[in-house]
């Protein structure tokens, strides 16, 4: 093994080509290149093979990441896919938009001894992308058929992932979603430049030609009741995410062209495909204020600039050592062009009938909060005002009102027991059930739902024994 691994003392880190920051900013496609097959072999070397993997531990999917480190750099890529597959049913995409420097890179060991963590999330995207190219990704074909039919409200990272695990089963499976389209943040919410749509409808259209139904422009409690969906099938997932757009409470906040973070991103991807951007959503010409620390604010800025912004701004009311977001997603912004305004709260929007501007008032860090994070504590007579044409709210997501017959947690999400809800057969997962999250964890949560379901099915097609007299 010595030979082939353990080569990080000899064997700097070196990330795939990414795009010059000037041209990159100008259109949406993906700005990271692809590695070489021999610079993912000579990468995937430097992996030191730990007794105890840190890098599977913080993993989510406990994915065997040394393991497909190992056989990457023996040449072995089709059995490296093979079992980076093998717990992840999306690598092509956890490969292009984990945080791994918060996961599985940020706690490997060689990057805390100084040398540079293994380029982890390179090496999974290099592996599914050339299994794609090969034609190693093949149809999902269950084993046997079974006759029960399982119905999955949310074709997101969850209901895609429980989809596919069932199916694979011989489950019959009906996938129901309010988009036009299957995907659902992975379609329109996350912008092309970082997880380009072609590879998300191959990974849905497999799922497709093995079995499963699509009924899109389908939403639960106007197409039919939670009673009706649970009438059709033996069991029920839902996964329908969390969508409603948190406020500020602020004068002027229902001033038009100050819009929420999702709505904007949906019109953008949607124009990726085609469509007319609505009127009040085009950041071109404009100036602009992103507020929010999270990935989601960093993908609204982003956007904004490739469409052509005069300026953009992100106002966030802690400093950058105190973001929720990857900071590699930060420094992406940074070079092209962001500008960052740190400790920094709004107070009002201004305008008449669209904003002109935010007021806004300098911060600073006090003790830390529930969450561990130092608390902004706003600064007496500091305020400032900001010139802007358009205001993206990017401040999280909350669940929507969900059937009165599920028992919710006081912040909305679902309650479950081992993906069970309180009702008999339905069971919830994903950012329903944890809240605003990870596709990594969306995906963990859809195979753990399927599971459960699977257990819960064949529980009940056991024959009962009669007691002894």
């Amino acid at each position: 093994m010595a030979e082939r691994m353990l080569r990080f003392v000899s064997l700097d880190q070196e990330l795939p080509e990414k795009r010059p920051a000037e041209a990159r900013a100008q259109d949406f496609h993906e700005i990271y290149a692809n590695y070489l097959a021999e610079k993912a072999a000579a990468q995937a070397s430097r992996c030191s093979q730990c007794g105890v993997p840190f890098c599977q531990v913080h993993c989510p999917l406990s994915n065997n990441i040394p393991d497909w480190l190992k056989l990457t750099a023996e040449g072995r890529i089709e059995e490296a896919y093979e079992l980076s597959q093998s717990t992840n049913n999306m690598p092509e995409i956890c490969g292009r938009i984990c945080p791994q420097d918060r996961l599985c890179e940020g706690n490997c060991v060689i990057e805390q001894s100084g040398h540079g963590t293994v380029t982890i999330g390179a090496v999974e995207k290099y592996l599914s992308d050339t299994a794609w190219a090969k034609g190693w990704v093949k149809p999902l074909k269950p084993r046997r058929a079974r006759a029960e039919h399982i119905g999955i409200v949310g074709a997101g990272p969850a209901g895609l992932a429980a989809a596919e695990e069932l199916r694979r089963k011989g489950y019959r499976v009906t996938v129901y979603d309010r988009h036009d389209r299957a995907g659902g943040l992975l379609i329109y919410g996350i912008p092309n430049f970082k997880l380009e749509k072609d590879v998300v409808q191959r990974r849905v259209q497999r799922l497709a030609d093995g079995g499963i139904e699509f009924k899109l422009n389908f939403e639960m409690g106007r197409d039919a009741t939670l009673d009706e969906l649970r009438a059709r099938h033996d069991a029920l997932f839902i996964a329908t995410g969390v969508y409603k757009p948190r406020e500020i409470e602020a004068p002027g906040v229902n001033l038009g062209r100050v819009v929420a973070a999702l709505d904007y991103l949906i019109a953008s991807n949607r124009k990726g495909f085609g469509e007319k951007l609505p009127a009040g959503f085009d950041a071109k010409n404009k100036k602009i204020a992103v507020i929010g620390g999270g990935d989601t604010a960093m993908d609204c800025v982003r956007t904004a600039m490739r469409q052509g912004a005069k300026s953009v701004s992100c106002i966030y009311r802690r400093d950058r050592d105190n973001m929720p977001g990857s900071l590699r997603e930060v420094a992406n912004a940074e070079e092209e062009g962001i500008q960052f305004e740190w400790l920094t709260l709004p107070r009002a929007f201004l305008g008449q009938k669209n904003v002109e501007g935010v007021c806004l008032t300098r911060m600073r860090l006090g003790l830390p909060d529930a969450s561990g994070r130092k608390a902004p504590e706003e600064i007496k007579g500091a305020d400032f005002t900001l010139d802007a044409d358009l205001v993206i709210k990017a401040l999280g997501f909350d669940a929507e009102a969900m059937p009165p017959e599920l028992a919710v947690t006081r912040w909305g999400t679902l309650k479950t027991n081992a993906s069970l809800t309180n009702l008999e057969g339905v069971f919830a997962g994903g950012d329903i059930v944890r809240g605003a999250s990870l596709v990594v964890w969306a995906i963990r949560d859809g195979r753990d739902a399927a599971a459960a379901i699977h257990k819960y099915l064949e529980s009940k097609a056991m024959p009962k024994l009669e007691a002894a007299e």
